[in-house]
């Protein structure tokens, strides 16, 4: 596994020309080379068969390309005996923006993207349900088990073109300002939010506030600037981009509950799947098991942990709604579950069904997670 942002830099300079080389020198430099070609013939050196490209929008320090994806890939490679090799691109480095990465896979630009499903809005119509407000609450290993429970039943046609690999969510959306606090939905009125999707959007909608889309690198900047007053995103991604010295306020309801969450996908493309071998396929399938996602949650719950512990030693406030304000938010936003089941019956999906399955699949594996 490498990862593969800026590496043409670092290898200008690499080799060692003979005019480089003093004349009594030129005997070491020989077995060197030797060497060299003996090593590379080496079993150990060989040639991976099945090289694949993975491409994502965060930066190479973000936990999700250190805990997440690198564990991963490494996983895979390890169990295929070195035959797979994972190269990964942060930071949009193949080129490209964010809400490009699924045409990149689906059109076998990359092998292999990490992305967020809303990025581009409506596509990923069925999966959006887990995105919704107090569907998923505070438990993303729980999320990600249902989500993986109701894929062929209720979610692969959003997917054609590509092989899921596995998806996933994040601790759920959190509210971070700048200047003032919030502690009742009437305080967020008129003010302009960033959201990550459009059911972000209409969360935000629903609180009386201006949703401003964009990906999440464009955030600091946003901030920084004034272009928004707060932002609608979880706490891990407060040390990646800084959040703690652009925002003031970081606000949660009760027992960790939030505002909904946003879907991701680690998918491959689909011809590159299908011409992988059926135990190189098993590889990937065993990686990215039941367990593994339990796993991605807690990455998920510790580096939000972390995100929070980080905001409050730079002195941001943290605030934790009680149960009686976290109840005035769920009124409020009871309307966008509405809004989508409406929605998507346009489509041909029966959105009620799919929230009450949902919510008994999330309650379920929270269950589990609990008794475990």
């Amino acid at each position: 596994m490498r990862n593969r942002i800026g590496e043409r830099g670092h290898a200008r300079g690499r080799g060692i020309g003979l005019k480089s080389v003093g004349l009594k020198n030129l005997g070491l430099a020989a077995i060197g080379a030797g060497l060299l070609l003996a090593a590379a013939h080496s079993p150990a050196s060989a040639e991976a068969e099945y090289k694949l490209k993975l491409h994502h929008f965060l930066g190479p320090k973000a936990p999700a390309h250190t805990q997440m994806l690198e564990p991963w890939a490494q996983r895979i490679e390890a169990a295929s005996n070195g035959r797979v090799e994972i190269e990964i691109f942060p930071a949009m480095s193949l080129g490209g923006k964010p809400p490009e990465l699924i045409r990149q896979v689906r059109d076998g630009v990359v092998d292999m993207v990490w992305t967020v499903n809303g990025y581009t809005s409506g596509l990923f119509p069925r999966a959006e349900v887990f995105e919704l407000p107090f569907i998923h609450t505070n438990d993303p290993a729980a999320t990600n088990l249902a989500m993986r429970e109701m894929y062929e039943a209720d979610l692969a046609q959003d997917f054609k073109g590509v092989k899921p690999l596995f998806l996933h969510v994040h601790a759920g959306q959190a509210i971070h300002m700048v200047d003032e606090p919030v502690t009742k939905p009437a305080e967020l009125e008129g003010k302009k939010m960033r959201i990550p999707t459009r059911t972000g959007a209409w969360v935000i909608e629903a609180l009386g506030a201006n949703p401003v889309g964009m990906p999440v690198p464009e955030l600091p900047q946003a901030l920084s600037k004034k272009v928004v007053d707060g932002a609608l995103i979880p706490w891990e991604i407060i040390p990646p981009l800084k959040l703690q010295d652009l925002t003031d306020f970081q606000i949660e309801g009760k027992d960790k509950t939030r505002f909904g969450t946003t879907t991701f996908q680690v998918s491959m493309n689909q011809d590159r799947w299908d011409s992988l071998p059926p135990d190189i396929q098993q590889v990937f399938l065993d990686a990215s098991d039941e367990a593994w996602l339990r796993e991605v949650g807690e990455i998920w719950r510790k580096a939000d942990d972390h995100g929070i512990e980080l905001a409050q030693k730079a002195g941001n406030t943290y605030i934790v709604l009680d149960e009686g304000q976290t109840a005035a938010f769920k009124a409020k936003l009871e309307p966008v579950v509405q809004r989508w089941i409406a929605e998507v019956a346009e489509k041909g999906i029966d959105g009620q069904a799919m929230v009450d399955k949902a919510r008994a699949a999330i309650a379920k594996h929270s269950g589990m997670a609990k008794s475990n």
